[in-house]
């Protein structure tokens, strides 16, 4: 396990003192928390990315031509 000592605005620290307390949990996992996600999100994107330059056009139109031309269900529908 790595320390790492990181400035944060007072205003911040106080936020993420606050909701670490209501969550029951420490600072550190919090933060340690909020960085995972923040690392998951990128490696998603990464991911996405790679997966799309193996995609085809044309194999995307086969499948999208296969949902049903039918309205949406009354729960799904736009306002």
């Amino acid at each position: 396990m790595s320390t790492l000592s990181i400035r944060l605005p007072d205003s911040l620290h106080k936020k993420i003192k606050e909701i670490s307390k209501c969550d029951g949990i420490s600072i550190n996992q919090f933060l340690s928390s909020a960085a995972a996600e923040k690392v998951s999100a990128f490696m998603t994107i990464d991911y996405l990315k790679r997966e799309a330059k193996l995609g085809k056009r044309e194999d995307f139109e086969t499948v999208l031509n296969k949902v049903p031309d039918i309205e949406p269900e009354e729960y799904d529908r736009l306002d």
